[in-house]
């Protein structure tokens, strides 16, 4: 099995605090943010940041639906990683500032793709599917945080 990357960034114009804290509100903001591709939204722990436990199922494509059960731990400032409870999937946010009122806003997920043929499509397109899902994601918070 070879490790999959998908890698996204943005530059939002608002402050990384207020970044940060639209990302790791569960309970309110995160929902608002998610794209079609995202169902079955429900916090089951917590819901502001470290110590959340939410699920979601993430349609990737017509085919694959990846039922999701993530723990979200914060390992140091202006960083939200969520670890999928139901895979080997990990998804990192981190947001730094990136000048005067600016934020820069990068989503990086990583899990054990599979084998054979089958794992060298799924580490060729994959990551370019899911890098167009977290891209919405991301011009989603930029219209709500850029208010």
């Amino acid at each position: 099995m070879a490790q999959v990357e998908a890698t996204t960034e943005r530059v939002v114009a608002a402050d990384a605090e207020k970044v940060f804290d639209a990302l790791a509100d569960y309970r309110g903001t995160r929902q608002k943010l998610l794209p079609e591709h995202f169902s079955e939204y429900e916090v089951r722990e917590g819901g502001d940041g470290e110590g959340t436990l939410v699920h979601w199922k993430l349609q990737a494509t017509s085919k694959r639906v990846r039922d999701c059960l993530l723990e979200v731990s914060e390992p140091t400032d202006g960083q939200l990683v969520e670890k999928d409870r139901n895979s080997s999937m990990v998804t990192v946010w981190t947001v730094t500032p990136a000048g005067e009122g600016s934020s820069r806003v990068v989503v990086t997920t990583t899990w054990n793709g599979a084998g054979g043929i089958g794992g060298f499509f799924e580490k060729t397109f994959a990551p370019k599917g899911l890098g167009r899902i977290y891209d919405a994601v991301l011009a989603n918070l930029a219209a709500e945080v850029e208010k």
